[in-house]
């Protein structure tokens, strides 16, 4: 099971669910969770911030699922 998938399933979401949140189409969400086709930033960062996590821990590049602190704009 890939991140994406695990924390998307921890949080009790759906695919189409995450459609909703993220604005990316259900059949590209599958291809995302699946390894079927790379992220583009954009849709690293909806994801991220839909599943409350860092962009760095969806890439892999850390253990820690905590995102970092938020700016306020």
């Amino acid at each position: 099971m890939t991140r994406l998938q695990e924390l998307r399933k921890e949080r009790g979401y759906t695919q189409i669910k995450m459609q909703m949140l993220t604005g990316i189409d259900q059949s590209d969400y599958s291809k995302l969770e699946n390894g079927k086709r790379y992220y583009t930033f954009e849709q690293l960062r909806r994801i991220a911030l839909a599943l409350d996590t860092s962009m760095d821990y969806l890439a892999g590049l850390t253990d820690e699922k905590r995102p970092y602190p938020r700016r306020l704009l």
